[in-house]
């Protein structure tokens, strides 16, 4: 759990200023959202960081790096530099989804680990509306994130009184149970695509 680790010196070394306060969580969130929220969450139970400033940072991070994917799959479209790192194999399932079902594809994805870059490059670079991509995804991010860091947070106070490794740990099992559904989502993906691209040829 060194990552993890990583991220919470990272943050609690910043408490003593504001601006990078906020720049750490949101640099945790871009990266890694739901670890920082669990990691943000206990630290805002015990007093270190307050409960605004706490969601503001995460969902703006968060959201920046949805932003990011959408915009790498629109790049990737018309610049063929950026296209080798678009795996257009991984996402090209995703067009029939995306027309028709964007709204609500890009809604329920934000609650499925894994699934955000898959799902939001191919909605840039299929050039779905942005103005319906942005709104759906803060929507979604405000809910999920508000739900993990309320979780982490009713954890943080309910383990309050307990010896740093045994809390960090139970933490530790929630961030690799997340991790792992996001990477069995990610594989699952894959894997189905590539049997349909095997069938067809």
């Amino acid at each position: 759990m060194s990552l993890s680790l990583f991220i919470s010196h990272l943050i609690g070394g910043s408490v003593g200023s504001t601006v990078l306060l906020m720049s750490s969580i949101i640099l945790g969130s871009l990266f890694v959202e739901d670890l920082t929220a669990v990691i943000v969450g206990i630290l805002a139970a015990d007093g270190i960081i307050s409960i605004p400033l706490a969601l503001f940072s995460l969902c703006t991070g968060v959201i920046l790096s949805d932003i990011g994917f959408y915009w790498l799959g629109r790049l990737a479209s018309t610049h063929p530099r950026l296209a080798r790192y678009v795996d257009h194999n991984l996402i090209a399932p995703f067009r029939l989804w995306l027309e028709n079902r964007y709204a609500l594809t890009i809604f329920s994805t934000t609650f499925i680990p894994g699934s955000r870059f898959p799902t939001y490059t191919a909605s840039g670079f299929f050039r779905r509306p942005f103005s319906t991509f942005i709104l759906t995804a803060i929507s979604a991010v405000i809910i999920w994130m508000s739900f993990l860091f309320f979780i982490a947070y009713w954890f943080g106070a309910f383990t309050s009184e307990w010896i740093g490794p045994a809390r960090w740990g139970i933490a530790g099992i929630f961030i690799l149970i997340l991790l792992s559904i996001g990477l069995y989502n990610f594989f699952r993906a894959y894997r189905a695509n590539a049997k349909k691209k095997n069938c067809a040829n």
